[in-house]
């Protein structure tokens, strides 16, 4: 058997990233050949890459960025917090960003195709690279490109991340400040519309019909005839707007002000027109079922092993 060294690990270990213990199995399996142990790190980790694919991926991160004059954003999800706060992982988050203002791929699967910025292999092939690493279940599971003027903003590392496209003929750098006011709008708030003009007619519809049915039931209503419960009703309704509609949304730097007002504001400032045109909001693992681990179970079963 060949003379397995530290020295030959810590290489095998650099060039892989692979584990200490990996390494060394790998070479002394290969009889110390670096090649072959590369190789062999390669085939036995993404065969147990395939393993963990069901594995539940809540964590990870979410990210904005405006590329080249190209806003992006996106959510790559792992298994583990420790990953997702890991460089290794926010390295290749940030490659997958770089990737999408490049090449615009039109989903996932064309998003993974696509070459890598680094000009090596693809995005698939980087994601493999990174999973001897982790060695944990990773995936690309949504993004959103927009090629306009565009303000990103990102919330706690990755926990919210947030892209609005503003409609200007301003210098960009000019609306910086206000896009970046209005994206940590929406991480906070998480408005469900743009405007009310937006909003759907059955979304009101039905909103109306709970609120007319929930009003009768007030004993205080009692006497009140539909047309004067159906107008206090309406009122509730523009209530409502203030909370569901961005533009609407009483502007959190200062609440005398709606979004839009402020918005019209800074426009009347610069000199020329500003809009919010969209905006995108993801939120880490909003609505994957996150695998609830049982303690007392888990410790038995080691126990019992």
């Amino acid at each position: 058997m060949a003379n397995i060294t530290a020295a030959a690990v810590n290489e095998l270990r650099q060039a892989t990233g692979c584990g200490l213990m990996d390494c060394k199995k790998a070479l002394v399996e290969c009889e110390g050949d670096f090649d072959k142990a590369v190789t062999y790190l390669r085939e036995k980790g993404l065969a147990s890459q395939a393993k963990k694919a069901s594995r539940i991926a809540a964590e990870g991160m979410a990210y904005a960025d405006v590329i080249d004059g190209v806003g992006v954003i996106v959510e790559v999800n792992c298994e583990s917090d420790f990953v997702a706060g890991g460089p290794l992982f926010a390295e290749f988050v940030a490659g997958v960003a770089k990737v999408i203002a490049k090449e615009a791929p039109a989903d996932v699967d064309a998003l993974m195709a696509a070459p890598w910025f680094t000009g090596e292999g693809t995005v698939a092939d980087a994601k493999n690279e990174l999973f001897l690493s982790v060695r944990e279940n990773m995936n690309v599971r949504r993004f959103e490109r927009i090629e306009g003027v565009c303000v990103p903003y990102v919330h706690m590392k990755g926990k919210v991340a947030v892209l609005v496209e503003l409609d200007t003929a301003a210098d960009p750098a000019a609306v910086t400040e206000l896009g970046k006011d209005v994206a940590m709008q929406i991480c906070a708030l998480n408005p469900q519309y743009l405007d009310q003009s937006v909003v759907p007619a059955d979304f009101i519809e039905k909103e109306k019909e709970i609120r007319i049915a929930t009003a009768k039931q007030d004993p205080r209503n009692a006497k009140k005839p539909d047309n004067i419960l159906e107008k206090i009703v309406m009122g509730g309704l523009g209530k409502m707007y203030k909370e569901i509609c961005l533009l609407q949304m009483p502007f959190v730097k200062d609440d005398k002000v709606s979004v839009a007002q402020h918005v019209d504001a800074v426009a009347k400032e610069l000199g020329t027109p500003v809009s919010v045109k969209r905006f995108i909001r993801f939120e880490k693992g909003e609505g994957i079922e996150k695998r609830q681990d049982d303690l007392a179970a888990e410790v038995a079963k080691m126990v019992n092993g």
